[in-house]
Order: structure tokens, then C-alpha cells, then sequence
């Protein structure tokens, strides 16, 4: 189904992706000839990968890091998207550089869609400086954006991928890391593995999932779906302009970004909470995000349903919320510890 010779079976997105990076570092020392304990990571600003120690190294949320030190080292970041700055890491630490981690379309920080041409980019310089590309795809892929994987938008194959969250249908914990033999056999028996991981029950819930994805092409139903969707979205970004900044989205996984001025002293999380009281269920990231991924198998009409709960909760609830909310309390800005700068910005761009 995805063309890989192998693959190691876990139960968490935060396992998986922690069995990519010991993979990666494994394969650097055997197979790059990186010396010892100097294997590096390179991962993106505003990346979401899990919550355990080693992910969190790679972090930029504040939250996530705090009182957790000290870090793991072997970390380095690049902006998400740019691959002129990403093949000037590569230029400066390529020898001890053992792989690249990035997520396709960047979930946590609000369905962040690279340029055109991005993905290609990273392939190409993954394979010129000797790197292992590693897409997480546990939000991304399994049909969410509208193909299988999301990195199949731009017809790349990384060296290795990362599945969790739909992987259980929704019923049981279990991911996987894909790779093709050159790169899964450098970590042999007993050097890592899982008491849960791969077990019988969830490896068939696995199974059967992937088939359902396949057999009731759940892949081009989110990307048809997701079109229209996204039309929906941007008809409420044109009646609500003050509001909404922007609309974004790849099949069934989008979101809109508010203009935080005009939304406050409400934020994307009220907005959910007016949402689920409606009866959809939407998800806040960095104050002035809302995300939606609705279900595969939904229909056409409820498509248009969740659509019309959002443009109430705008229109209906909005101006009541922002009358009873106390304004005392002024947003702050969120300054990354790691880098210094303020990634999620909550003074608008452009009103």
C-alpha cells in the first residue's frame, strides 16, 4: 500500500516518532559514519511531534518545554517551508546530520501548508546531503489531506514515515514507522521495541482500517469533501472579514486564523466551546486558531451543517461573548525560548 520493505509497529504517534529519531541516529552512526554521540536532528519551528522528553527537545511551545529541562541535545531548527535555510544547515552540519523530521502539513500549528515545490525541495536535498527525510504524517496522512499521504501532493517518498491516531480507526492505540530494509535493520533484536507494540489486536484494528481507507476511497472523499469544505470556510472569511484572517486547508484537515484585534477579548477556544454547544466539535490552537477535521465518512450535508454552526457562533453568539467577557486580561505575546521571537503573533498582520 505505501512501498515499503518494512515496518516496526507502536502504540502512540510519541512512540513513533521516537523510534523515527533512535532509528535515524542509529542509522547515521552505522551507515553515515557520523562519530560518535554527534548525530543531529533537524526539525521546524512551530513543529508538533508528541510530548515526551526527546520530542520536546525539538519543540517551540513554551508550554510544552517549561520545567522539563534539562533538554535532549542533537537538535537544530529551520523554519518550516523554507528550503534555501534548510540547505544552508545542511551546507554548515551535513556530515553529522542524520535526518530531517517535518510534518507535511503542520498540524498544532494551525494546518500550515508549505509552498509549492516544498516537499520536492526537501527530497532532493535529503537525498544531495545524505539525510534521511522522516515525514511524521500521524495527523497528515492515512487520507486526511486527500491522499493517502500528504507528502503524495508533491509525489515525494520519504526514506522514512510515521502513521498513528486514524491508523486505530478510532477503537485502539497503534502506530507504525515505515522504511525499506537499508535503513530499519540498523536497529536489531532487543535494542528497542514495546510491550503493547505491534500486538495482535491492535495490528488487525490496523489492518482493518487501512482497508476501510482504501476500499471506501476515504482519499478522494476528503479531498472532494474538503473542496467543499474550504468554499464554505471562505464565504464565511468574505461575510466575516473583520474576523477572519485567513482560510486554509488540504482536504478534510483545515482551519481558519481570526484577527486577534477584532476577536478580543474572545479567543479560538470560546469559540469552540459556542461550537460544541451547537453541536460540532472543533479544536483551538495558539489563541486565534480553529481547526477542523471532521470525520472521513461524513456527508455532504453535514459538511454544510458544521459549516452553518460556525457562521452562527460568528454572527449569533460572537457579539454577546465579547460584551460578557471581561477585558482586563490583554493577550500576550508567546516568545519561543528556544529561538527569541514571537511565533505566534497575536497583534494582526493585517487588519
Amino acid at each position: 500500500m505505501f512501498g515499503y520493505e518494512m515496518v516496526l509497529p507502536m502504540n502512540t504517534g510519541a512512540e513513533g516518532v521516537e523510534t523515527a529519531l533512535k532509528l535515524a541516529r542509529k542509522w547515521g552512526y552505522e551507515k553515515k559514519k557520523i562519530p560518535k554521540n554527534e548525530a543531529i536532528i533537524v526539525s521546524c519551528c512551530g513543529c508538533f511531534h508528541g510530548r515526551t522528553l526527546a520530542v520536546i527537545s525539538m519543540s517551540c511551545d513554551n508550554e510544552a518545554t517549561r520545567g522539563f529541562g534539562p533538554l535532549v541535545p542533537g537538535h537544530i531548527k529551520v523554519d518550516f517551508g523554507d528550503a534555501v535555510a534548510l540547505e544552508k544547515i545542511f551546507k554548515e552540519h551535513g556530515d553529522r546530520i542524520a535526518g530531517f523530521l517535518f510534518e507535511p502539513i503542520q498540524g498544532e500549528a494551525g494546518v500550515i501548508i508549505p509552498p509549492k515545490g516544498y516537499l520536492k525541495a526537501v527530497r532532493d536535498l535529503c537525498s544531495k546531503y545524505n539525510v534521511l527525510m522522516i515525514a511524521d504524517e500521524i495527523q497528515s496522512g492515512l487520507a486526511r489531506s486527500g491522499k493517502m499521504l500528504a507528502c503524495d501532493w508533491e509525489g515525494v517518498r520519504p526514506d522514512v514515515v510515521i502513521l498513528g491516531k486514524a491508523l486505530g480507526g478510532g477503537v485502539i492505540p497503534v502506530s507504525a514507522v515505515l522504511a525499506d530494509k537499508d535503513v530499519m535493520l540498523c536497529i536489531r533484536p532487543g535494542e528497542h521495541g514495546s510491550t503493547f507494540g505491534g500486538n495482535p489486536l491492535a495490528s488487525a484494528v490496523a489492518i482493518a482500517s487501512l482497508d476501510v481507507i482504501q476500499e471506501e476511497k476515504l482519499a478522494e472523499r476528503s479531498a472532494h469533501l474538503g473542496e467543499e469544505l474550504l468554499c464554505q470556510l471562505v464565504k464565511i472569511k468574505e461575510e466575516f472579514p473583520n474576523y477572519v484572517k485567513e482560510v486554509r486547508g488540504r482536504g478534510l484537515f483545515t482551519a481558519l486564523e481570526f484577527n486577534s484585534k477584532s476577536l478580543f477579548p474572545v479567543s479560538a477556544y470560546d469559540i469552540c466551546l459556542k461550537m460544541k454547544e451547537r453541536g460540532v466539535l472543533a479544536k483551538p490552537t495558539h489563541d486565534t486558531i480553529v481547526r477542523l477535521t471532521p470525520p472521513l465518512c461524513m456527508s455532504r450535508d453535514e459538511v454544510k451543517e458544521g459549516s452553518k454552526v460556525l457562521h452562527d457562533v460568528l454572527e449569533l453568539d460572537l457579539p454577546n461573548m465579547q460584551k460578557a467577557k471581561p477585558k482586563d486580561s490583554p493577550t500576550t505575546a508567546t516568545i519561543c525560548d528556544r529561538c527569541g521571537r514571537n511565533l505566534y503573533d497575536p497583534s494582526d498582520r493585517a487588519l
